[in-house]
């Protein structure tokens, strides 16, 4: 196959309805718009949300709790995905982050309990779980707090 041979597979492409171009094509004159109104008019139309005037529903439906703009957001990882590092790594937030195991760091980096650890790990983190430290311990490890 030489590269002026390439087609798209049969049916994946369809050619564009051509608006506006006579009344033989089905969709001419009005283009499918209709007569006057909003929706006729270039750049007509409403926004999202928008009912007419009447009260949208997200203005009619009530209201409940707020959004503690303080609170703090940590990066969650539980102690089955440390398992996946070397026997006596050191890993920090950084290790976690290039290894793919958080996206960002945000406000720190908490280690939870779930599953099993069987290497003994120096885990340095910002927060610990009860349960992530004592099994981390328990392998022969270290749970630091930075």
């Amino acid at each position: 196959m030489k590269l002026h041979e390439l087609q798209p597979a049969e049916g994946s492409v369809k050619t564009p309805l051509r608006k506006g171009r006579g009344p033989g094509s089905g969709l001419g004159k009005t283009s499918g718009r209709g007569h006057k109104g909003q929706k006729s008019r270039s750049g007509g139309g409403v926004r999202p949300g928008f009912e007419g005037g009447q009260m949208p529903l997200t203005r009619r439906l009530p209201k409940r709790g707020f959004t503690n703009i303080f609170a703090k957001v940590y990066s969650l990882v539980n102690v089955r995905d440390l398992d996946e590092f070397e026997e006596g790594t050191i890993v920090t937030p950084q290790i976690l982050q290039e290894a793919g195991l958080i996206k960002k760091q945000n406000d720190g980096v908490k280690i939870l309990g779930e599953g099993e650890i069987s290497k003994n790990l120096t885990v340095q983190a910002h927060k610990f779980s009860k349960s992530a430290k004592e099994k981390i311990e328990a392998s022969g490890g270290k749970a630091e707090v930075i």
